[in-house]
């Protein structure tokens, strides 16, 4: 009992960063009035049904978790870790989606020095991750 009791644990650790991550990007567009980029829109796509999919397991125990789970956190994972780069100039700004409207290099928010919101994207999509790494490891199979 111990075991499952860790596993649901897990998914409603993943299920809360994914809830904060999602309000917060809606904070962030509908409240501070931060248009969202191309990019920021590619990770909200991959971020907003993830607060459903972990939601889902919880409550009826999927075990299917990973299988719904896992490719919205890794594709979501590389456009935060892409966006990343953009923002910390490693990318050159020819090399993204942003043609139209609001530049992906735009920083709303500098906390720390270091902290944007594209940086908070990547923080919850690698805790999300690492949380499915953890399910897998304690028997949830895809």
């Amino acid at each position: 009992m111990k075991h499952k009791n860790n596993i649901w644990l897990t998914i409603f650790f993943a299920w809360t960063v994914s809830v904060i991550a999602t309000l917060g990007s809606l904070f962030f567009s509908d409240i501070m009035e931060f248009p969202p980029c191309t990019m920021c829109w590619y990770q909200r796509i991959c971020m907003y049904p993830l607060t459903l999919i972990f939601l889902v397991s919880l409550v009826k125990n999927d075990k299917n978790v990973l299988f719904y789970a896992a490719p919205l956190t890794i594709i979501g994972w590389f456009w935060a870790f892409y966006h990343s780069l953009l923002i910390y100039d490693v990318i050159k700004e020819e090399l993204t989606p942003c043609k139209l409207g609001v530049p992906c290099s735009v920083t709303y928010i500098n906390w720390f020095g270091f902290i944007d919101i594209p940086t908070l994207s990547l923080i919850a999509f690698t805790l999300i991750g690492a949380s499915l790494v953890i399910i897998y490891k304690k028997g949830f199979k895809i």
